[in-house]
């Protein structure tokens, strides 16, 4: 897959890293992205994966554009409200670059439907708001064996992690899979939603951007000597404190997913 001349001055910039170069970008213009979710995470993730060029984008949400939104959506306008945000985001994402395919797609992500969403893409990120769907998604992923981008937001926090699972380690061991790092979901009620804690919307943005970056690291094939993504490995953000902390976490073999534990069945193709 070629490059347009037009397509070359538009990624200058990025073609010239020795991390991506020509053939870096061109795996780019091939690659196929999943964003679950068009909200505080995906808004910026999309933008970012637009402006390198990666040449399909899948968008999934149900959701409409609210007012409450805006200060953190910001692939969204005031225009956008009571707009479906997949429709708002595939406008957003084609203004900024017409060079790239945009599969907009409106559903909720569930058990039942995940691993047929998953499959047709090469990378995933989650920019979920719930945990039944990040359970859902990163089972998917395991099944489809597809990496996954897995992100999420508190007050003034966040975390970020990749997740390979069908995939050894440097050690040979199996690397974790979702259901090592958080083996089970908070109880109904006991971590308060965005609308009822709140959420500085620059947050998503740091996240949005970094989960971005993780997912050109995957389809560039990582950026050259000294790379380490983060598989493996979970990204704790406090920006109160303005501190950056990176925790390795490794595989559970009683893990019900990958391991010896109570096994979870496939979920329907």
């Amino acid at each position: 897959m070629s490059l347009s001349s037009e397509e070359v001055e538009r990624y200058a910039r990025q073609i010239v890293l020795r991390g991506v170069g020509g053939p870096g970008q061109n795996r780019l213009k091939a690659a196929r992205v999943l964003v679950i979710g068009a909200g505080g995470l995906g808004s910026p993730a999309l933008q970012y994966l637009a402006g390198a060029g990666v040449g399909t984008i899948g968008v999934v949400d149900d959701d409409v554009v609210a007012l409450s939104n805006l200060h953190r959506q910001i692939l969204h306008g005031t225009d956008d409200v009571g707009r479906p945000k997949i429709l708002s985001a595939t406008d957003a994402i084609r203004r900024l670059n017409p060079h790239l395919a945009v599969e907009p797609i409106n559903q909720r992500l569930d058990a039942a439907n995940a691993r047929a969403l998953v499959r047709p893409f090469d990378v995933v990120l989650d920019g979920s708001d719930n945990f039944a769907t990040r359970y859902a998604l990163s089972d998917a992923c395991y099944w489809e064996r597809r990496p996954l981008v897995a992100a999420a937001l508190g007050e003034f926090d966040g975390t970020l992690t990749v997740l390979k699972p069908y995939e050894t380690g440097p050690d040979g061991k199996p690397n974790p899979t979702y259901r090592c790092l958080f083996p089970d979901p908070p109880e109904p009620g006991m971590v308060p939603t965005c609308a009822e804690a709140g959420v500085l919307g620059a947050i998503g943005g740091v996240l949005g951007s970094l989960m971005a970056l993780e997912a050109i690291r995957e389809i560039v094939g990582g950026f050259g000597d000294g790379d380490e993504g983060l598989v493996g490995r979970l990204l704790m953000i406090d920006l109160k404190a303005m501190r950056f902390e990176t925790l390795r976490y490794g595989w559970d073999e009683t893990n019900p997913l990958s391991g010896t534990g109570t096994a979870i069945p496939a979920p329907a193709a």
